[in-house]
């Protein structure tokens, strides 16, 4: 009976880690594709298949970060394509996944960056009527996921985005914001991420807007 009990207790470890196994390879699988996407269908593809994953493992946060992200990165896409007035729509489903992932994994720094990126797409539509709204909605956002963990380096690349595209008559300073942005670069040598699942995004961005100022 004990050598049967055992035998049970090895196949339930066996199938659980498998299960896990299989998690995470179509996560880093799906998760590679994110930063290397660019093109707004596929970004939409990307969320669907994220949102897919986090109704099968009704557990986990990530999946819906990742859906919410992939929405958002969508968003960025549209604004630099200045078609603003999707940007609402596309918002708007981003939110619907941090609700999930927020749920799942409340006070999450990460989570908190996520919500300041959904309030910027909504302020982008019209920046001058909606900033006191959408746009001190995104701040405290940051400020709080800064609360949360003030290491974290998609902070500081947030802040220097903000920064270097506001024009210097209302605070802005291209300067200033390289400088945010070495300070990002040297907080991503340093932060060590929880999972190889967790979000690990912003270096890249940093390093480009750095090579662009050194011409």
């Amino acid at each position: 009976m004990k050598n049967l009990i055992l035998i049970a207790a090895f196949i339930f470890i066996g199938v659980k880690s498998f299960a896990q196994s299989a998690y995470d390879k179509i996560m880093t699988d799906k998760i590679s594709k994110v930063e290397t996407t660019m093109n707004p269908d596929d970004f939409t593809a990307l969320a669907n298949d994220f949102d897919r994953i986090g109704t099968k493992e009704s557990k986990q946060w990530l999946p819906y970060y990742y859906a919410a992200f992939s929405t958002i990165q969508k968003g960025r896409l549209l604004m630099r394509a200045n078609k603003l007035s999707e940007l609402d729509a596309v918002a708007a489903e981003a939110d619907k996944y941090i609700a999930k992932a927020d749920e799942l994994s409340p006070n999450n720094s990460e989570i908190y960056v996520l919500k300041k990126m959904s309030a910027s797409l909504k302020m982008m539509v019209d920046p001058m009527s909606r900033f006191m709204t959408y746009g001190q909605e995104a701040q405290q956002h940051l400020a709080k996921a800064k609360e949360l963990d003030a290491n974290n380096p998609r902070i500081t690349v947030l802040e220097a985005e903000d920064t270097y595209f506001t024009p210097e008559q209302f605070g802005g300073s291209k300067t200033k914001g390289i400088e945010l942005f070495k300070q990002a670069i040297s907080q991503f040598g340093t932060y060590k991420i929880k999972t190889p699942l967790d979000p690990n995004w912003g270096k890249m961005e940093a390093e480009y807007f750095l090579s662009q100022s050194a011409k």
